[in-house]
């Protein structure tokens, strides 16, 4: 087991080895009907991954920007175009299947595919195009690089600040890291928390009580600086290093966590192991305001109605 709170680099691996958001599109589809025809973006890529018996090598592949598991990317590229195809839709929280995704067969897939490809085109066309200025034809984007005008995607103004952030939390010292953790745990609630100082300290960096309602109970965490994913041996060896110690653990790390780390960490019969990955770490910095500051803008949209004119 590496050090507490080091950085650790994964290599990348060549992106044939990962599938296409292309390739992904029926196993997603399939995933959510098998889901009962919803699910969370967690719940979506455990099945995916699950169904497709992905290996923990291919789930531990970065993206380019090294920010984020290259597979979990391309399987919320696959939920965005599936929803610009009309096979899905999604709130907040919930992507779920619409009356034609239930339905839809999978020799249908390739052909909506394409024709979704070519009516973003076309609107990037007329956008991008001077009146009277002959429209050029464009070529076949690569992968994961058409853009999806309907909002389906995150926009990247907003991604933005999440990897400015993981890249602050990369340049922490160790024992920083795990300061900021113990006052993240701190702002959700829980109390007597303390970072452990000893060297020793057999891969525990921390503990606090968590109350819920009239009881409270133990909470050891380890922090993990890392860029890569953190696999079922690491859950392992802290779940050893709970052993006589506590009941429950928690996990914090900047980088993902693999399936079978997060299979390990609901293992039943063994000491529960929550786990926080980096875009969840990023979201809750956000949400108490710890190193991060939201700044509320307020746009006004205006739709003239044009029918109600004409017939009053």
């Amino acid at each position: 087991m590496e050090p507490v709170g080091s950085l650790c680099h994964h290599p990348f691996v060549t992106d044939p080895v990962v599938p296409t958001y292309k390739d992904l599109l029926w196993p997603t589809l399939t995933a959510i009907r098998d889901l009962g025809g919803s699910g969370s973006i967690a719940e979506i890529s455990s099945k995916v991954i699950e169904n497709g018996r992905i290996p923990e090598e291919q789930q531990a592949v970065l993206n380019k920007k090294g920010t984020r598991s290259l597979l979990e990317e391309r399987i919320g590229w696959a939920r965005s175009y599936l929803k610009g195809m009309g096979l899905l839709a999604n709130s907040k929280r919930i992507w779920s299947l619409t009356e034609y995704g239930r339905a839809v067969r999978l020799d249908e897939i390739d052909e909506l595919h394409k024709n979704y490809q070519l009516s973003v085109r076309k609107k990037d066309q007329q956008r991008d195009s001077s009146p009277g200025e002959p429209t050029q034809e464009m070529s076949t984007p690569q992968e994961d690089q058409l853009p999806l005008t309907d909002g389906s995607a995150v926009p990247a103004e907003q991604e933005s600040w999440r990897e400015v952030l993981r890249e602050a939390l990369h340049a922490m010292s160790a024992d920083a890291f795990e300061r900021l953790s113990q006052r993240l745990l701190r702002e959700a609630g829980f109390s007597n928390t303390h970072v452990t100082k000893l060297s020793g300290d057999g891969g525990i960096d921390g503990w606090g009580k968590y109350r819920i309602s009239l009881v409270s109970f133990p909470v050891f965490f380890q922090c993990k600086r890392y860029r890569g994913a953190v696999g079922a041996p690491e859950v392992q060896a802290f779940r050893g290093a709970l052993s006589g110690r506590g009941d429950r653990g928690l996990m914090i790390t900047t980088g993902t966590f693999t399936e079978p780390a997060k299979k390990e960490a609901t293992r039943d019969g063994a000491t529960p192991i929550d786990l926080i990955d980096g875009d969840q770490l990023c979201d809750l910095l956000k949400e108490y305001g710890i190193g991060v500051t939201t700044t509320i803008r307020q746009v006004e949209d205006v739709t003239v109605d044009t029918v109600f004119l004409r017939r009053i």
